[in-house]
């Protein structure tokens, strides 16, 4: 058995003294007047927090061993050099690949001769049969690479996994950038680290370049979105930040349609054509009618991207090349393919269909590492126990002891085992690579990354993509390239913060007749109004109803509201999912103020103890949501994702509204009072009320500020009248739908001026439920068909028979 060698130190040579590019790096931190790199690891994962950039969603509360992103505040360093010859090697490693993969996709020569043996692709499942191509027309394969390395103790760095695929971690390495920027800007300053920006720009300009051409070139610049599986991805952080770096849509794939043989956006206008997809979808989930229908994907895609309407980077089937089979025979094939040896090693990786690699690897088992032969680029894994028995399935790699880095842990620096991942793009011509990455090193607490710093020479320079001249674009200020799913989600996330804070201004009615020990009946009177609304929210059952003296069961259902599982628990996870959901449409304020407060409050709904712990989280909720409302309209454009969000609120509100209402008046008249009362303060409207009228309440001027009134923004008009403004502002139909708004509004208003005319204004009052009961079912009719038309894209309802003379089209439909 061959000993190990011991692993190579990154900052201190054979002789123990600092290396020359980690002299001033060190310094730095020294000199930094925020405690040293202790304060600086405090800092850097203090924002890390405050950000929300873990594998989390933004509400959700972290439990006990669960990992999140975290990133170590010494960086990695490399010498301009150094980076070079990496960059250099990686180029040519990614051209090698993209040769095999034409090969391999196209004429298969390499297999016809035997130089790859066909069961390492033809059974490999990472090959995609539907993406072959025999005239190997669809250059390139790869548009973008990463590669893992590790620096061996002889000092060389070898290559030990290729990222064809989809060469994920690209947006973390951005991110611990701009959180080293953020937490620790002195330290940065000074030192000539190259900045990463000038690459994204680049890459932007080499996607637009992917784009095929256009049937009447000029009309508009490439189309380009990247494609991502959706919100609960590990890597949606990810996708969101590469979205908003490359200035594209960000879009899933139940976003996008195929008609005539194009690819298309689903938006609010209507289908936008779309030119790139930048993917983040596994291969096999992009298209089910290619796959057997197993997945979801888009029916038609790869049709599209044969016929050239489409381009996808990276092609589908790129993943072949990531296998440990295919690794195993790079280094023969650089000579054939690119007529030159590898710049770059890897580690010694054999193929154990051969008796002699078997022997090899049985007798220094320890000294291997076992990946299966097909499929992606795994991790290794344990020596099965007769590996002889199938050594086809199974490649071994040579263990390598990695380098190590310094990493603050307890307050001071411990060496790390080090693993570097880099990235590189083309743009047609050439392949650039990130000047940075992202490094991994394996501490006691788990996983923790670096930030990869390439420092400058002195007379070096950083130049960005060249501009590339575009056509004139119209000026555009419409809602309607809006994504559907994007209007959907904010449509819903404004009625769940509505629904949440109707939700705790109940709660807090209720406990505040609780607290009042003995009542009433008058006050026995308005609990059980509340009652029958807090059941009809969800937040009770029938079994928790009040009875004479016994309000236990409904105190119980209180506190099991916030429990996990609990109604208000629930809302704040569905806040919490629709906040990560529209995160691309969020400035970095907008989300911290969304997101913050709300992680606090599940803590403390966790935490919180007895009706009195009830009360202030409450408090909490209601500023919660009355600070989404206003940073919300103060900061995103009205034509835009606003409309929907601020429609979902009202939309939320008035229905809750006419529910809360309906239940007040629905009182003998001899109690109304009582009824009137309650439905002032459930509409926030006491002090309004008193300032107008002084003490005497009476049914009509009640009537007229909780339900006519359009500048009372707690009315049911109020809410009728913004719901037909947003709507006569959307594109599609939208004046069809406000004329329905504006039906509502007109009977809504007339209704105090009928109790006010009435001889008996109680009766006329108590007898107003029903029409509330219909006017919140109208509503949510409303609600119905926005989310045909403008997020499902269905047709409009028909009506069966004759619909009534004068109705109109929406309530014929729904007839």
């Amino acid at each position: 058995m061959t000993p190990a060698a011991a692993p190579l130190d990154e900052m201190v040579d054979g002789a123990g003294r600092l290396r020359p590019h980690w002299r001033g790096v060190l310094a730095g931190f020294a000199d930094h007047e925020g405690g040293g790199m202790a304060g600086a690891a405090h800092r850097i994962a203090r924002v890390f927090e405050e950000e929300g950039i873990t594998s989390l969603l933004p509400g959700e509360v972290p439990s006990l061993g669960q990992a999140s992103w975290r990133c170590d505040p010494v960086p990695m360093v490399l010498p301009d050099e150094e980076f070079a010859l990496l960059a250099a090697g990686l180029a040519q490693r990614a051209r090698l690949l993209e040769a095999l993969l034409a090969d391999l996709y196209g004429p298969q020569a390499l297999l016809a001769d035997g130089t790859i043996p066909p069961e390492l692709v033809l059974a490999n499942p990472a090959f995609l049969r539907p993406c072959r191509d025999a005239g190997a027309t669809r250059h390139p394969f790869l548009h973008c690479y990463a590669a893992d390395l590790l620096r061996a103790p002889d000092g060389r760095w070898h290559v030990v996994a290729d990222r064809t695929s989809r060469a994920g971690g690209i947006g973390h390495a951005l991110e611990n950038r701009r959180i080293m920027a953020r937490a620790l800007p002195a330290v940065l300053r000074g030192h000539p680290v190259r900045p990463l920006r000038p690459f994204f720009e680049l890459w932007q300009d080499a996607l637009a370049r992917l784009a095929p051409p256009r049937a009447a070139p000029g009309q508009d610049s490439p189309r380009v979105a990247l494609l991502t599986p959706g919100v609960h991805h590990k890597l949606w952080f990810e996708h969101v930040l590469l979205a908003r770096e490359l200035s594209c849509a960000l879009v899933e794939p139940g976003d996008l349609a195929v008609r005539g043989g194009a690819v298309f956006l689903k938006t609010l206008q209507g289908l936008q054509p779309l030119d790139v997809l930048l993917r983040r979808v596994p291969g096999r989930g992009l298209d089910p009618l290619e796959f057997d229908g197993a997945v979801a994907g888009v029916p038609g895609l790869l049709d599209a991207a044969r016929q050239g309407a489409v381009k996808i980077a990276n092609e589908p089937g790129a993943g072949l090349v990531e296998g440990a089979g295919i690794a195993a025979l790079l280094p023969a094939l650089a000579p054939r393919l690119l007529g030159e040896p590898l710049l770059l090693p890897q580690p010694e990786t054999l193929w154990l269909a051969d008796p002699a690699a078997m022997a090899a690897v049985r007798r220094d088992p320890a000294g291997w590492a076992l990946r299966p032969a097909r499929g992606g680029s795994g991790a290794s894994a344990p020596m099965p126990p007769d590996p002889a028995a199938r050594g086809r399935d199974w490649v071994a790699s040579r263990v390598l002891a990695p380098s190590v880095v310094p990493c603050v842990q307890q307050g001071g620096l411990v060496p790390l085992p080090l693993r570097l991942r880099l990235f590189l793009v083309q743009d047609g011509a050439r392949w650039h690579a990130l000047p940075g990455g992202l490094a991994r090193v394996q501490g006691a607490s788990g996983l923790l990354a670096k930030d990869v710093w390439v420092l400058n020479r002195e007379e070096a320079h950083t130049a960005g993509a060249a501009a590339q001249p575009q056509p004139p674009m119209a000026i555009r200020r419409a809602v309607g390239e809006l994504p559907s799913r994007v209007a959907d989600n904010l449509f819903w996330l404004g009625r769940y913060v509505e629904r949440l804070e109707g939700g705790a201004r109940l709660q807090r009615a209720t406990l505040t007749r609780l607290d009042r020990g003995t009542m009433l009946p008058r006050e026995q009177a308005e609990l059980s109004a509340l009652f029958l609304c807090l059941r009809d929210a969800g937040l009770a059952e029938p079994e928790d109803q009040p009875t004479a003296g016994t309000t236990g069961p409904l105190r119980e259902a209180l506190l099991r509201g916030i429990q996990p599982g609990g109604a208000i628990a629930e809302l704040l996870a569905q806040v919490a999912r629709l906040v990560e959901a529209v995160r691309d449409r969020l400035t970095a304020d907008m989300y911290a103020t969304f997101t913050l407060p709300l992680r606090a409050l599940r803590i403390a709904a966790q935490q919180s103890g007895g009706l009195a712990g009830l009360e202030a989280l409450l408090g909490q909720v209601l500023r919660y949501t009355a600070s989404v409302a206003g940073v919300a309209a103060e900061n995103m454009v009205r034509a835009g994702g606003y409309t929907f969000l601020d429609l979902g609120r009202r939309v939320e509100r008035a229905q809750s509204i006419a529910a809360q209402l309906r239940f007040s008046l629905a009182q003998p008249p001899a109690r109304l009072e009582g009824g009137l009362k309650l439905a002032l303060e459930l509409c926030d409207s006491v002090i309004t009320y008193r300032s107008r009228y002084l003490g005497v309440l009476q049914p009509a001027p009640a009537l007229d500020l909780v339900l006519a009134d359009p500048g009372n923004p707690r009315g049911l008009g109020f809410q009728l009248h913004a719901i037909r403004r947003l709507l006569a502002e959307l594109p599609g139909g939208g004046a069809d739908l406000a004329q329905v708004a504006a039906l509502l509004v007109a009977e809504v208003e007339a209704l105090p001026a009928l109790v006010q005319a009435s001889p008996a204004q109680d009766a006329a009052t108590t007898a107003l439920p029903p029409v509330l009961a219909r006017i919140e079912a109208e509503v949510a009719q409303l609600s119905d068909a926005v989310t045909r038309r403008y997020f499902a894209l269905l047709p409009a309802l028909q009506a069966v028979g004759g619909a009534p003379a004068g109705a109109p089209p929406l309530l014929a439909g729904a007839a």
